[in-house]
């Protein structure tokens, strides 16, 4: 079968409104392992989408340490998360994967032909020959606010992240959290020039961050300088006039209860990690870890595979390096999936012709 044809975009039986996009791989998590799945993969010639539920690639190495250092991957020294997920990034430009951010695999069906149906929560639609579920410890969600009726105002005046927030102009905005993202967040409305909201509140329940050094000094001098305020307290309530919400009820250390005005409530209280709708595909699972073999990291559902973190085996060590490992081993096995005629001989990036064209090393002929 050629490429175009395994490529190609069909009609979804399952939606025949709908035509889902046809791969070979596709790769569910963006972090380190995933990102190298899609390298191996790509040597391979097995093309591959990539699914994630944050909003860019990275996985926990953007979402919890992208600043700290690292210091275990071969022939690198030191890197922080960040520079490690440019590092694969650029490594894997030459595959040219598709990335599907911002959402959820929210469905998994076995199709007749040993294909896979996928949706997403987002409404996308594949069919894919295999799959690699390289989500870490699961999907990482916004931690939410929970107080009794405050779900109303989520997406309106309540949001979980700082992208796609509505114009802050003349709002009352209470800034929710203590790491890096809170505080720049803060920092970014209060030094606006133009379109500046009535005020900014930084809501933490007590004086200390989480957040780098140098931005707690910019922030207490902002509060200096009363382009914004930073309070000691826990959301206890809300106060709401018909659909509007007004005012966010805090508790300080000593049960003192205070009212803060909040047209806007951006809650930066950072991800957990859930494993999600995974559960519920068929696969053996051990202590919430998907069990695999140590030859071909596949499932006890054949075509679906497990690298990194959300994988058990005998002797399994929690390191992006036997991560790398298992993603190598597994697209070979995939590749067998894809190629069946195909023999599966260990080529060398060092001497391989074919891949210096896969890598851009030498013009395709």
């Amino acid at each position: 079968m050629e490429r175009q044809d395994r490529q190609a975009v069909g009609i979804d039986p399952l939606n025949p409104d709908i035509a889902p996009i046809h791969t070979d791989a596709l790769v569910i998590g963006a972090g380190p392992v995933g990102l190298f799945q899609v390298f191996q993969l790509g040597l391979l010639e097995v093309r591959c989408h990539v699914i994630d539920s944050l909003p860019s690639p990275g996985g926990q190495c953007i979402a919890l340490y992208p600043d700290k250092p690292i210091y275990d991957i071969p022939a690198v020294p030191v890197c922080t998360g960040r520079e490690l997920i440019d590092r694969l990034l650029t490594q894997i430009a030459p595959m040219a994967p598709t990335f599907h951010m911002a959402q959820q695999v929210s469905r998994v069906e076995a199709m007749a032909d040993g294909r896979f149906e996928v949706g997403t929560s987002t409404g996308s639609h594949f069919v894919a020959r295999t799959l690699f579920i390289a989500g870490g410890v699961g999907s990482f969600m916004p931690r939410h606010l929970k107080l009794d009726g405050l779900e109303r105002f989520v997406d309106r005046q309540v949001f979980h992240s700082g992208d796609a927030l509505p114009q802050p102009t003349g709002q009352h905005v209470v800034v929710l959290g203590e790491d890096d993202a809170a505080l720049e967040l803060a920092l970014k409305l209060s030094a606006a020039e133009s379109d500046r909201p009535a005020s900014i509140t930084l809501l933490h329940r007590r004086d200390a961050f989480k957040a780098a050094p140098a931005l707690v000094d910019q922030m207490r001098a902002a509060c200096d300088a009363g382009r914004m305020r930073f309070v000691a307290g826990q959301p206890v309530g809300f106060e709401s006039s018909g659909d509007t919400l007004t005012h966010l009820k805090i508790s300080d250390a000593r049960g003192v209860t205070d009212s803060l005005p909040a047209g806007l409530l951006l809650v930066l209280w950072g991800l957990s990690p859930k494993l999600g709708p995974i559960a519920d595909w068929g696969i053996q699972f051990e202590r919430k870890q998907i069990v695999v073999d140590t030859e071909k990291f596949e499932t006890s559902v054949p075509g679906i595979f497990a690298v990194g973190d959300v994988n058990t085996y005998p002797g399994k060590k929690k390191l992006i390096v036997c991560g790398f490992h298992e993603a190598t081993m597994a697209a070979y096995a995939a590749a067998a999936i894809v190629f069946p005629d195909r023999p599966m001989q260990v080529q060398y990036t060092t001497t391989s012709t074919r891949l210096h064209r896969l890598l851009g090393v030498t013009p395709p002929q």
